[in-house]
């Protein structure tokens, strides 16, 4: 186990009706003009809205809008949000929704004090120093952006899809309510619950020895994942299940799971690549490339995989052929995604083969960086990656 620090100060507020608490805990923020922003018309539709600004109105919490955000949120917006601010002395940014939405608050948070454009961030050319804070109430579990210090941005120009860290960026509060997940369509659900659980996986498949305990609970996480996901599915406002799904999606991503380790974050890379330019749910690429990524690298550490087999899927341990229990393992993975009606290769989002290489080349910069900790991957890995998951 490697030495670390561990501090995730996002206050989680969850349970039946917490979105009406919004204005209060805005309120303790001490802030004095808000940024309301969302994404499309469905937390309207629902009478989210109507509640959140009703709280906000109650705390006597002065307020304007912007909305728009689309899944993969552009940097287009995001700099629309950072003029908005600027002009009308914003201090405070309220994200009601997913990811998308919470990646751009923080987008905007970070690119408010900041004298370049936003998209240095993003692009490694500088670090955040410090933000406007970000609050958020959160409409579907999936990136965990809610307490995570991360952000992602797709940015038009070139359609490139890429992440920033800094712990300034964690969320001060985070409204959990199952109760707001009850409308998500299926295939929203089962995106969200492929990108959870590769979150896990992330940090399961490390290089970093002697980390047993953080092993026990990213394979607890999954499988309250996997057992919950069919419940929803079946039961739609199934409060427990719901709720299971939503607080493993925390936990998953506010890096407690990372604790002692090293994360591989391959799987991450390669999708980005897919969904930046394809424009496709981030989850539902993630289910393409995990498991032609682990058929790719599993021999690097063939246990690992004999153990994520038997502890995650109940595989039984083959004595004789323990390579074919990982692989057993892998299959039982893919064989759960198609099963809850997420997609499995990239014909089945519609994707050929005539750009592998742009995303290959975007993905290693050129072919002049590596990706990946529990095998490092060069360009042509992952185009080999690719081409398996075709």
């Amino acid at each position: 186990m490697n030495n670390f620090e561990f501090l995730s100060p996002t206050k989680i507020v969850f349970g039946k009706g917490t979105e009406n608490r919004v204005g209060q805990e805005i309120k303790k923020c001490q802030a004095e003009k808000v940024l309301l922003h969302y994404g499309g018309g469905s937390i309207k539709r629902f009478g989210l809205y109507d509640r959140v600004v009703a709280s906000l109105k109650e705390s006597d919490i002065d307020f304007i809008e912007l909305g728009g955000v689309k899944p993969n949120p552009r940097v287009s917006l995001v700099r629309e949000g950072i003029k908005l601010c600027r002009e009308r002395g914003v201090d405070f940014i309220l994200a009601v929704g997913g990811g998308s939405v919470i990646d751009s608050a923080k987008a905007i948070g970070i690119g408010v004090p900041y004298d370049g454009d936003v998209w240095d961030f993003y692009t490694g050319k500088a670090e955040p120093q410090e933000t406007i804070p970000v609050g958020v109430v959160l409409t579907i579990p999936a990136a965990g952006s809610e307490a995570s210090p991360g952000s992602v941005l797709t940015n038009e120009d070139g359609w490139y899809k890429r992440a920033v860290n800094a712990e300034i960026m964690r969320p001060r509060f985070a409204i959990l309510n199952p109760e707001l997940t009850f409308t998500l369509p299926p295939y929203q659900t089962v995106c969200g619950a492929s990108d959870i659980m590769a979150h896990v996986m992330e940090r399961y498949f490390t290089p970093t020895r002697h980390v047993d305990f953080t092993d026990r609970l990213c394979e607890s996480t999954l499988k309250t994942v996997i057992k919950n996901v069919p419940v929803v599915l079946d039961q739609p406002d199934n409060y427990d299940a719901r709720a299971e799904i939503m607080w493993a999606g925390t936990i998953a991503h506010n890096d407690l799971l990372s604790t002692g380790r090293v994360g591989d974050w391959a799987s991450h890379d390669i999708e980005h690549e897919i969904s930046g330019i394809y424009d496709v749910a981030h989850g539902a690429g993630l289910a393409v490339v995990f498991p032609a990524w682990m058929k790719y690298v599993y021999r690097e550490n063939r246990n690992k995989f004999v153990q994520f087999a038997v502890r995650v899927w109940n595989v039984d341990m083959d004595f004789e052929d323990p390579e074919r229990t990982a692989l057993a393992g892998i299959d039982q993975l893919k064989r759960f995604y198609k099963n809850v009606g997420l997609p499995t290769s990239l014909k089945d989002l519609g994707i050929s083969d005539d750009r592998l290489e742009e995303m290959a080349d975007k993905c290693t910069a050129g072919g002049t960086k590596t990706v990946g900790n529990f095998k490092r991957l060069g360009k042509q890995d992952v185009l080999n990656i690719l081409k398996m998951a075709l």
